[in-house]
């Protein structure tokens, strides 16, 4: 493990309620160069981040008082934005599942800490990254995306994404009418090693179908055997409602 590439003065705040895991992820990170804050339960882990401000929170999923999904939700409708890794035992594809739709991504335990750190960067990274453009925006279809602002609309009513979605819609739309295979994806939206676990693309995929509306795939349409191209003009189809 070195301190490479760990950007300054960045605070990582970890829910563990296991004292031997959140002392090992602690000792860890603060020798990667972060700055550390924890808590051992939901209602503490909300304290916390409107009291820090952390840039990544590390959150486990089976907490005392109340489930991390639980907690990650309120923390998106108290404003927190900060990237969520969760880092748990449940291991379940539907806990999974669960897990990526609230958050940026998910970490299985027993896990390596080069990867969890890895992971870390690799949210921070997504979300701070400044795209040079002389063009705020990009448009495919009735989906429109700012990249100053990190606003999406669906025919013109706006959409939340995790930084992640937002990051692979705006790398998709930024290779609009072009065939973009997963390695790609993985190396440009995801930026390190997945060590072939491409299915986290296909994942990601549906998600933002499901958020924007492609319920026939006429935006975001799938090559067999190539990868995803999205067609900046699409049919429209029917708004919901």
């Amino acid at each position: 493990m070195t301190r490479s590439d760990t950007p300054a003065k960045s605070t990582v705040l970890v829910v563990e309620d296991e004292s031997s895991i959140a002392s090992m992820l602690t000792m860890a990170l603060q020798f990667m160069g972060f700055d550390v804050v924890t808590a051992v339960c939901g209602a503490e882990a909300l304290a916390q981040a409107a009291r820090h401000a952390p840039d990544v929170i590390l959150l486990d999923v089976v907490l005392p008082d109340m489930d991390g999904f639980e907690v990650c939700r309120r923390l998106r409708e108290t404003g927190v934005q900060a990237p969520v890794l969760f880092v748990t035992a449940r291991d379940a594809v539907s806990d999974k599942i669960r897990g990526l739709e609230l958050a940026d991504d998910y970490v299985t335990k027993p896990f390596d800490l080069n990867e969890v750190v890895a992971r870390i960067r690799a949210v921070m990274r997504r979300g701070r990254e400044l795209v040079p453009s002389n063009s705020r925006r990009l448009r495919a279809g009735w989906v429109e995306l700012d990249r100053d602002t990190r606003e999406v609309w669906r025919h013109g009513q706006p959409v939340q994404l995790s930084s992640t979605e937002f990051a692979l819609l705006r790398y998709l739309l930024e290779n609009a009418d072009q065939v973009i295979s997963k390695a790609q994806m993985l190396d440009n939206v995801w930026s390190y090693d997945f060590q072939g676990e491409s299915g986290i693309v296909e994942t990601y995929i549906y998600y933002l179908r499901r958020k924007l509306g492609d319920t026939d795939q006429s935006l975001i349409h799938t090559v067999r055997g190539a990868g995803y191209l999205v067609r900046s003009s699409p049919p429209p189809p029917v708004p919901e409602g």
